[in-house]
């Protein structure tokens, strides 16, 4: 098929349901070790990256005429994992109502807050429900910027409740700089408003 270029949303394992591939035979490529090297997570892609995509190959299957045959398509499916907190506590055994892609899930989270749901490698949005209704939290499947990025950083520090303002490429916002301090300052870092890798690593690791 050729090289895809990725867009805002994109991952590999979107990339490859859409394309009629698992997505380790994409992540696997040779043609894509440099974007595995780079990039580590087959989920956290950036907008630009260069995705080559392999010719589909054809299966055959012999079976005899006049019989009706039974083939199973297979698939991979990816897993949504959350982890809802207040007040840096875990909002533990919540029940709570999940529409992703038109799909609906419903139970409660774990003692630590966690949920994970299997969803279609290729779904872009969910709307997570609280509290019968009264909360509403819309979230973007995929479009979650690598760690090491300005929008990377905003996005996770935004989730993790530090408030940086637009989700941009401009760092040195008087909220960005503040969201920053106020993470530093709470994971013991050298509180300096800056993302420098040491920041950028912990930001990470603690949205993980």
């Amino acid at each position: 098929m050729g090289t895809i270029i990725a867009s805002s949303g994109d991952s590999v394992t979107s990339i490859a349901h859409d394309k009629g591939f698992f997505w380790e035979t994409i992540w696997n490529h040779p043609e894509n070790s440099d974007l595995k090297q780079k990039r580590k997570d087959p989920n956290i892609i950036a907008p630009g990256d260069e995705v080559f995509v392999p010719d589909l190959e054809t299966k055959k299957e012999n079976r005899p005429n006049e019989a009706r045959h039974k083939f199973k398509r297979k698939g991979v499916p990816a897993t949504l994992k959350l982890r809802l907190t207040r007040l840096d506590e875990p909002r533990a055994n919540e029940p709570y109502t999940l529409l992703i892609d038109g799909q609906l899930f419903t139970g409660s989270t774990d003692s630590d807050g966690k949920l994970e749901h299997p969803i279609p490698p290729n779904a872009r949005t969910a709307l997570l429900k609280l509290k019968q209704g009264k909360e509403e939290y819309p979230i973007a499947i995929g479009g979650l910027d690598p760690f090491d990025t300005p929008t990377g950083v905003k996005q996770r520090l935004n989730n993790l409740g530090f408030a940086p303002g637009d989700i941009d490429d401009d760092l040195t916002t008087p909220d960005a700089v503040e969201a920053i301090k106020t993470f530093q300052k709470k994971y013991d870092l050298d509180v300096t408003g800056e993302a420098d890798d040491a920041t950028k690593k912990k930001i990470d690791d603690v949205h993980v």
